[in-house]
């Protein structure tokens, strides 16, 4: 099942996604299709030695080498070995992963609102959890990929959002960012690493909806909104309102137009970067490049 060439006929800025579901155990999961490139059925994976114990191995597809991440094992599901399981191929961060799954269904297309956040669960698998979906009688997790990568290259001493910037400038200090940001742990990186740079003022919301309620409080109440917010840096996939929604709604409002967005997301690619265009941002940058980041915003902000 290639998804290389699906078409997904969705407009920025709907807030909605389409999402392949696919089972784990008992559990149902599902990712979004924008990170999907293409399903297979398991082939021989190279074993490599002293590796994470969630890394099955190695595969070569198609001329790459890629690694194969076993959600049976992080997720503590016994893998039965079916006939019907999967690899999910991805490419989120600039990079190509593999997931070993077990059967997949259809593709569901929901709305960012309908996707509520994680509340505590069994065994602490909201931790990488970015959002939960009631579909029918069936109760869909989405697993943050992102942090799942971090959390294994971490333990095996891969340090995924490495920094290298050229510290404090004082220039900074003043400046007021707004970072829309669903993932803890890029929240955390983002804002530390922000604030060590120089800008120490920032407000920090955990979805687009929070964040354009804020914003339009303040022109509601009279404010100039250049008094309050330089840039504001956003996620795309979010609960209750992405990226590309809260973008198109501030960039066709006249009193927010002016506002520098820019996108910062692991579904940056060349294939998709179009549809933050479409949607008005100013910048896209591709998680996990926050040195990168830091750069563009001091080109708006200071220079």
């Amino acid at each position: 099942m290639s998804l290389q060439q699906y078409d997904i006929l969705l407009d920025s800025g709907t807030n909605e996604l389409e999402i392949v579901k696919f089972e784990v155990g008992v559990n149902t999961f599902g990712i979004n299709v924008m990170k999907v490139r293409e399903i297979i059925q398991p082939v021989d994976v190279t074993s490599v030695p002293q590796s994470h114990k969630d890394v099955e191995g190695m595969i070569k597809l198609r001329g790459e080498i890629l690694p194969v991440i076993s959600l049976y094992t992080f997720f503590g599901v016994e893998a039965e070995g079916a006939k019907d399981d999967k690899y999910i191929v991805t490419e989120f961060n600039k990079r190509k992963i593999v997931f070993h799954v077990g059967s997949v269904s259809q593709i569901h297309r929901v709305s960012w609102e309908a996707i509520e956040k994680p509340t505590s669960l069994n065994q602490g698998m909201e931790r990488h959890l970015t959002g939960i979906i009631k579909l029918e009688d069936t109760m869909i997790f989405l697993p943050d990929y992102e942090k799942i990568i971090y959390d294994i290259e971490s333990a095996s001493g891969v340090e995924t959002y490495h920094v290298h910037q050229e510290g404090f400038d004082e220039r900074r200090s003043g400046k007021k960012l707004i970072i829309v940001e669903d993932s803890p742990l890029l929240m955390r990186l983002l804002t530390d690493e922000l604030t060590e740079a120089g800008y120490s003022e920032i407000v920090t919301f955990e979805n687009g909806k929070e964040a354009y309620d804020y914003i339009i409080k303040l022109t509601d109440n009279g404010e100039n909104l250049s008094d309050h917010i330089d840039m504001i840096i956003s996620d795309i996939e979010m609960p209750k309102m992405d990226g590309h929604r809260l973008t198109k709604l501030l960039k066709d409002n006249p009193q927010s137009s002016d506002v520098p967005i820019m996108i910062f997301s692991s579904l940056i690619t060349d294939d998709l970067r179009h549809r933050g265009e479409v949607v008005g941002a100013d910048e896209q940058i591709s998680k996990p490049e926050i040195s990168e980041l830091i750069k563009k915003v001091d080109t708006y902000v200071i220079e």
